[in-house]
């Protein structure tokens, strides 16, 4: 079985971020493995060494995309391939999804694992449009992934009105959750021997296509402008006998809330 797995650089959420003329600003932030894609990435891993799998992975993005392949070598990844070029600086999911393509048709894969979005843009589309573009069954917010048989997988699903489970056959497209698995963390042997490895660099020429091809030239989407969230107004805090504080309570719901 051949696995590819894809992997986007995302914001540290967990950092603040400022919003000035309606751009978020650039100094001082740092750069991540999207959350939902490292889930994938261990869920490639696991297929790897229960089946034996060989498990690729593509990043599109700026140079230091490599540091999050070589990451990703460190947890277990065996092939990476890195995408840069300038064309794709403003890349939206359906852009992304036709680079992706042309990954997969250079290759063909047996499965293709995405996470289920990116926590930047939270959009959840990239994977579901690369399967309408490669004529493949997809299964979204995937939560297991069990190998049957060389044709055939059995995924769960979170649905919306619980558990499903299907069997899929292959080749074909999950996207997963963050309730998949744990990432694991990488060892130093692992790391060090990520150093090492050689990252397959290419561009769209010599993924055998071009910005038009893509539709780089006319992206569907675009972001326009970024705001600032709103800062709520500091709760309050009432200490002393219950009978004053429900006192208290109701007379800023009726007077101030105008609740009542």
């Amino acid at each position: 079985m051949k696995i590819l797995t894809t992997v986007k650089k995302v914001v540290d959420v967990e950092l603040n971020m400022h919003v000035k003329d309606g751009a978020i600003v650039q100094d001082g932030l740092q750069y991540v493995i999207n959350a939902w894609d490292e889930n994938a990435v261990e869920a490639s891993v696991q297929l790897k060494e229960k089946n034996g799998a060989e498990t690729t992975l593509v990043s599109i993005g700026g140079g230091d995309n490599t540091d999050m392949i070589r990451k990703c070598y460190a947890m277990g990844i065996d092939n990476g391939i890195h995408i840069e070029d300038p064309a794709l600086n403003k890349a939206d999911s359906a852009i992304f999804a036709k680079v992706l393509q042309k990954v997969y048709e250079k290759e063909k894969y047996d499965l293709v694992i995405t996470g289920k979005q990116a926590q930047d843009t939270d959009s959840g589309q990239t994977g579901i449009m690369l399967a309408q573009y490669l004529g493949l069954p997809c299964v979204s917010n995937v939560i297991s992934i069990e190998v049957t048989d060389d044709k055939h997988i059995k995924v769960s699903r979170l649905g919306d009105a619980g558990t499903e489970i299907l069997e899929v056959e292959l080749p074909a497209v999950v996207t997963v959750s963050d309730s998949i698995n744990e990432p694991r963390l990488p060892q130093m042997r692992g790391i060090m021997m990520a150093k090492k490895k050689k990252i397959n660099e290419m561009d769209l020429a010599a993924l055998g296509t071009s910005a038009d091809d893509v539709g780089a030239a006319a992206p569907k989407s675009e972001v326009i402008e970024f705001m600032a969230s709103k800062v709520r107004k500091a709760g309050q805090k009432f200490e002393g006998a219950a009978a004053e504080i429900a006192a208290k309570v109701v007379n800023l719901l009726a007077n101030e809330a105008k609740v009542f």
